[in-house]
């Protein structure tokens, strides 16, 4: 086996750990498949296969799902995919990175928004925030929030190491506390942090989000924990829940829940309200 094959195998086995699936450059899981389906022994042998290829088109029916969707949605960039690679590798928590599908997604609603003041509660490694600032306009700029320290070099690397780093603003601290300090209004929010303090956060964001401002939470499904009774004393799924019907009851905002990976809230606030 050469070492292209050999380090295509290891992406594979490494992805098929990570429980959301959603997140895998499908190509390479569709690639993999085809290599035991046809017998195809390297990669000299193995049929060029690249997102919306005839290839690929010809055997989707050896797709899951979430496969198909991510052979029919933009790919990630090369740098975004050694992140959450890199991620998943270095960090106990890889799953918490956005990943292929959810970037996307987030890019997309910064590009019909237009934002000028992004917020982003909860940075990570830095996935989600580089996908944002990918989208953002010529003047567009993002200030991210990470709480926990112990990610700082990690993300602080992978972050200015982006294409979009002058556009971020990489702050290690709590956005609760923090962000009223800077005096800014917003056009959009991103909410990621601690699930405990959503409710929180919301209600921080939306004193500082202009009229007709767009806050988008994440994992507002909590991977079906708001649903199952077996995690009703659990605290963050208390939260989400909490968050959920905080924000359902609130006369102030337009919103819809999205089934998109682990669940992502879109709020609008309405115009007229302070």
């Amino acid at each position: 086996m050469n070492v292209e094959l050999f380090s295509l195998r290891c992406d594979y086995e490494l992805r098929m750990k990570n429980d959301f699936c959603n997140k895998v450059n499908s190509t390479f899981v569709i690639q993999h498949r085809l290599w035991r389906q046809f017998n195809i022994r390297n990669s000299s042998s193995a049929l060029p296969i690249t997102r919306n290829s005839k290839f690929v088109i010809q055997h989707s029916k050896l797709m899951s799902l979430e496969e198909y969707i991510l052979a029919h949605t933009d790919a990630e960039s090369d740098y975004l995919h050694r992140l959450w690679r890199d991620t998943n590798i270095r960090t106990v928590h890889g799953r918490m990175a956005s990943g292929h599908l959810q970037g996307r997604m987030l890019r997309m609603f910064v590009e019909m928004i237009q934002p000028k003041n992004v917020l982003e509660i909860g940075t990570f490694s830095g996935y989600s925030a580089i996908s944002m600032a990918e989208g953002l306009p010529k003047d567009g700029r993002l200030w991210t929030y990470e709480i926990n320290d112990e990610m700082e070099t990690f993300t602080r690397n992978w972050i200015n190491g982006s294409e979009v780093a002058p556009k971020i603003n990489f702050i290690i601290g709590d956005a609760l506390e923090e962000a009223p300090k800077l005096g800014i209004t917003f056009d959009m929010v991103f909410i990621d942090g601690d699930k405990r303090t959503y409710i929180d956060a919301y209600e921080m964001s939306m004193s500082l989000l202009r009229e007709g401002g767009f806050i988008i939470a994440d994992n507002t499904l909590w991977d079906g924990h708001v649903v199952d009774a077996s995690y009703d004393n659990d605290r963050q799924t208390a939260g989400i829940e909490a968050f959920n019907d905080h924000v359902c009851q609130d006369d102030r905002v337009h919103q819809v829940m999205i089934p998109v990976r682990d669940g992502l809230t879109i709020i609008r606030k309405k115009p007229n309200v302070l």
